[in-house]
């Protein structure tokens, strides 16, 4: 292949399909693919490109989707509550629903600069010392009348 000679080149790697479809049973990724037959990754990714073995690689993926769901299922039915809400985020189309509202001083909106929050605490401390007797009273380090 790889020469002027026939039979010269390197030997093509002998991957078994039908073991390709049982690690993909389990979800193997092609590293993992790639490791257990001795090979580099590329050589996975090429032999995808090819349709027996691209068949057995879906062929084994989705056996292995197929068993998951079927365990989690027999979970959601037997009363695992983590199970039956993953089933219904992700078969049914449920969601959880936050609402994150937030406000700033007494309902208002929140302010955007410091430079404002130091000006409205600033007036809001003029009014409470004009106020008669307002700041003044409670205060424990206020001076003497």
């Amino acid at each position: 292949m790889g020469g002027k000679r026939s039979g010269s080149g390197r030997r093509a790697v002998k991957i078994d399909l039908t073991e390709v479809e049982r690690l993909c049973s389990i979800q193997c990724t092609d590293e993992e693919l790639a490791s257990f037959f001795a090979v580099d990754v590329r050589t996975i990714e090429r032999r995808k490109k090819k349709p027996a073995f691209a068949a057995a690689l879906e062929r084994g993926r989705a056996k292995g989707r197929l068993s998951i769901r079927r365990t989690l299922f027999a979970l959601a039915t037997k009363g695992n509550v983590a199970a039956a809400i993953f089933l219904a985020k992700n078969l049914l189309g449920y969601k959880d629903y936050f609402s994150n509202e937030h406000s700033g001083p007494e309902g208002g909106p929140i302010p955007v600069s410091v430079v404002e929050a130091l000006h409205r605490r600033r007036n809001q401390l003029a009014l409470e010392r004009k106020s008669p007797g307002g700041a003044q009273e409670g205060r424990t380090d206020a001076p003497p009348a």
